[in-house]
């Protein structure tokens, strides 16, 4: 990189200097030579580096990809586990799956084409059947399952 910056002023500065018409003293072809030879292995330098660099930022991106599906289908397996644990309906599962993922009993109701008082229903039977008492302690059963620290 420093090559590249020291190649980079001298080229703009001849540029500078040549529009500008300044008086300077001309160089000698065996140093402006070293200087475009810098610039090029600097150059070519860089596009080694880039690529070496994203490589390894797409493999990074992979392995997190990866990982986040690992996660996503452990969630999932976690929640079914549960479901069947507690026995809820189909719809029962819906809704609770809804209400995890941050819906309003409103906007449950709008998905499901049911009334309010029917996924408030649901709901309290999730929570008697799932030992909460409301939707925090709900979702806190998932959250404290995914990041159990316990030693194996």
């Amino acid at each position: 990189m420093v090559v590249q910056v020291a190649c980079a002023i001298f080229f703009v500065s001849d540029i500078f200097i040549s529009v500008l018409g300044l008086p300077v003293a001309p160089l000698s072809w065996a140093f402006v030579e070293v200087i475009q030879i810098g610039a090029a292995v600097g150059l070519v330098t860089g596009v080694v580096v880039s690529a070496f660099a994203l490589r390894q930022s797409r493999q990074r991106v992979q392995k997190a990809e990866e990982a986040l599906r690992r996660a996503q289908s452990a969630f999932r397996d976690v929640l079914e586990e549960r479901f069947s644990e507690w026995a809820l309906t189909s719809a029962e599962r819906d809704v609770a799956l809804f209400a995890i993922k941050g819906f309003s009993t409103q906007e449950i109701a709008d998905l499901r084409g049911v009334s309010d008082g029917t996924i408030k229903a649901q709901t309290n039977a999730i929570y008697r059947k799932a030992g909460v008492s409301g939707r925090p302690q709900l979702l806190s059963l998932f959250i404290d399952e995914m990041i159990d620290d316990t030693p194996d």
